[in-house]
């Protein structure tokens, strides 16, 4: 089973739905998630832990998330780059006319008078 994560904003409805009266059970079944998770969720709410400095932090968390997710692409498309200039290096050059990396060599000319 994946590992969801919830923002302090669903955690804050999940918990002010039960403190309006619904059921753990029909909470738990509606938003499928635990009813242990959601008395942990009271839990920290009563002790003041869902207040918005936490709203703040886990806006953090999410940004600092997205932000190694990006570090992690740029590595790859770093790596792939240095891959991509080793093997245009050791790749055979034609010794006669030019080449381009976009449209590979160019098209030798026909001979005069071939019609």
């Amino acid at each position: 089973m994946r590992h969801r994560s919830h923002s302090m904003e669903f955690k804050r409805q999940v918990v002010q739905e039960y403190l309006g009266g619904e059921t753990l059970h029909g909470l738990a079944k509606r938003h499928d998630v635990s009813r242990q998770l959601i008395r942990v969720w009271i839990e920290k709410y009563e002790a003041g832990e869902f207040d918005d400095d936490a709203q703040a932090a886990d806006l953090i968390q999410q940004y600092e998330a997205r932000i190694a997710a990006l570090e992690r692409l740029v590595g790859k498309q770093a790596l792939e780059l240095e891959f991509l200039k080793g093997a245009l290096q050791s790749a055979p050059r034609t010794r006669n006319g030019t080449t381009s990396v976009i449209t590979g060599p160019l098209a030798s000319p026909s001979p005069r008078g071939a019609d």
